[in-house]
């Protein structure tokens, strides 16, 4: 592969770190299915519980969350038909997510 200058560009690949859900600490992946409004998204978890998600205002100001993304949720403890957004996945995360075997479908 060239860049501008004609030059080859053989700089190894990046390899990413991706954080995988921790089972100990009731986390889950889930896709976003709506956004509902004032922090709030609907969410279709991999436990096949569709829950409300509450995204906390330290994710709201660093990701912008839409339709489709997956996302790490912690179900309440007191109220397992809701949970809070803790982590957004980019898209080569999501791949290698779905090569490891951690995405279903």
């Amino acid at each position: 592969m060239y860049n501008k200058s004609g030059k080859t560009n053989d700089a190894p690949q990046q390899v990413t770190r991706v954080r995988t859900p921790r089972a100990e600490d009731r986390e889950v992946l889930a896709t976003v299915e709506n956004l509902l409004g004032a922090s709030r998204v609907k969410l279709r978890c991999m436990d096949g519980v569709v829950r409300m998600g509450r995204i906390p205002g330290s994710m709201k100001k660093r990701n912008w969350i839409r339709e489709g993304d997956i996302v790490i949720a912690v179900p309440w403890d007191f109220q397992d038909s809701k949970a809070d957004v803790i982590w957004k996945y980019t898209r080569p995360q999501v791949s290698w997510l779905e090569r490891k075997g951690f995405l279903k479908g």
